[in-house]
């Protein structure tokens, strides 16, 4: 061999070590009040969801995983910070007094973790966690572009007028979103992640996609909604007029958004393929909260929080139980299904594993890196899961093993009762034991009292 021969041998396998050597990219996608029972590898059955079942089937798909909160901006908190609504500072959509909730400097984020060991970090979509201006912008919390919503209340409607790219304003041409024409939302944000992909092919990166979907307003291109007229979607229901305008024909409007959603993350998994990323890249498919009753939405009609009770802003299951699907070829093997209960806190320590960058000590989550590489022998578990909530007079949950207790009115009566259930055999919370078992009540009681931590927002009556 001669020696430029064996020179271009050295580089080549100095080009293939770092290549092996290089951390995951990741992809977080979030759809939007997407409920448990809302794909059809979920129980789904009015319509089907192909792709992300194929995602499942490529994947792991979890059945005990749960969001952050029963609404948005508290639960993207806890996925982004890895704390709990008792630790995070972010615990409502606004305060009780009525004020936007911010990040402040001193939050740690997913992003700044990853971004500050080499990766390229983009917020696509919704982010809900700071206005402009504020110190809780996406490019102030590690992200190094951003394009998307800043405001919550204006990410209900699917045909903006304007959206942010980074620090400015910008306007969406023939847009439309009193008539919802023009070009939605979750197209913008997936064109928008597909030319990012590309972009940054050569490096790892972090893209947080944050589909608005199927959230609030039903809206849809009318060819879309007409792929679904048939008897099972053309019925007015009770709630058609309540909320973001009257949808002729929400059930079809819901369908077709939950399918525009299947199809984009199917775009999303096949530039990976197509780009050979895939065996790289770690995937992530969950929603933020259980399914809502807004805009026309009728989630008993479709059976949305499968055999969950409750919707969102309920601490029951089906407000705070939610599809997770992890996919990672090479590294996950296909078609698993774990019950291994979890929560959006324990992404980030998940992902910095998986980066191979430390995480502060004073995180609520644990990694499940083992059960995403299938070793579940060497996963911790958590002691508990918390949640407190701050609409409807406050409630509290707790998930500690199969035991789950929930509190109603704790604002109003710092003595609310404790109600119990055993999720092993009533996973539909209707029967509520803690009368038969004093002991454990107490017990998940005391969870709630030391989980919560003061906040200057968001505070708790001392029982």
């Amino acid at each position: 061999m001669t020696t430029f021969s064996r020179i271009a041998v050295t580089a080549l396998a100095l080009v293939c070590a770092q290549a092996s050597a290089r951390p995951p990219n990741i992809i977080v996608i979030l759809a939007d009040d997407l409920g448990y029972g809302d794909l059809s590898c979920y129980g789904q059955q009015l319509f089907a969801t192909p792709r992300l079942d194929r995602m499942a089937a490529e994947g792991l798909r979890f059945t005990q995983f749960y969001s952050g909160s029963p609404v948005c901006a508290p639960s993207r908190c806890t996925l982004i910070t890895g704390l709990h609504t008792g630790h995070a500072r972010i615990r409502g959509n606004g305060t009780p007094s009525g004020q936007p909730v911010t990040l402040f400097p001193e939050d740690i984020t997913l992003a700044e973790i990853l971004r500050d060991s080499g990766y390229a970090t983009a917020c696509i979509g919704k982010w809900g966690m700071g206005e402009a201006g504020s110190t809780g912008v996406p490019n102030a919390q590690g992200f190094d572009y951003f394009y998307g919503f800043l405001n919550q209340v204006h990410a209900h409607f699917h045909y903006p007028r304007t959206l942010w790219r980074n620090g400015d304003e910008i306007t969406i041409e023939g847009n439309d979103p009193d008539a919802q024409t023009g070009t939605p939302a979750q197209t913008l944000f997936t064109g928008e992640a597909l030319k990012y992909i590309r972009a940054h092919a050569a490096t790892p990166f972090f893209l947080y996609l944050t589909y608005t979907a199927p959230h609030a307003e039903l809206a849809a291109p009318a060819g879309e909604i007409a792929s679904f007229a048939d008897a099972r979607f053309e019925a007015e229901t009770p709630f058609a007029k309540e909320h973001y305008g009257a949808q002729p024909k929400p059930r079809a409007a819901f369908a077709a958004m939950v399918t525009m959603l299947d199809r984009d993350v199917g775009r999303v998994l096949d530039l990976l393929d197509e780009l050979g990323l895939s065996n790289n890249t770690l995937v992530f498919f969950t929603s933020d909260n259980g399914p809502h009753r807004e805009g026309g939405h009728d989630p008993d009609y479709f059976n949305s929080n499968g055999p969950l009770r409750g919707i969102k802003r309920d601490v029951y299951d089906g407000g705070i139980r939610v599809p997770l699907i992890a996919r990672w070829p090479g590294t996950i093997e296909p078609g698993g299904l774990t019950p291994h209960v979890a929560a959006f806190w324990d992404v980030l320590p998940t992902c910095a594993e998986f980066a191979g960058v430390a995480t502060p000590s004073t995180l609520d989550g644990i990694s499940f890196a083992p059960t995403l590489r299938g070793d579940p022998a060497h996963q911790r578990a958590h002691d508990y899961l918390y949640w407190e909530f701050y609409e409807h007079s406050g409630r509290q949950a707790v998930r500690a093993g199969d035991w789950k207790g929930v509190r109603m009115n704790m604002l109003r009566n710092p003595d609310a009762p404790l109600e119990l259930y055993n999720l092993a055999d009533d996973v539909g919370e209707l029967h509520d034991i803690a009368a038969a078992h004093p002991d454990i009540a107490a017990r998940v009681r005391a969870l709630m009292t030391a989980a919560h931590t003061p906040s200057l927002d968001f505070t708790l009556p001392r029982p």
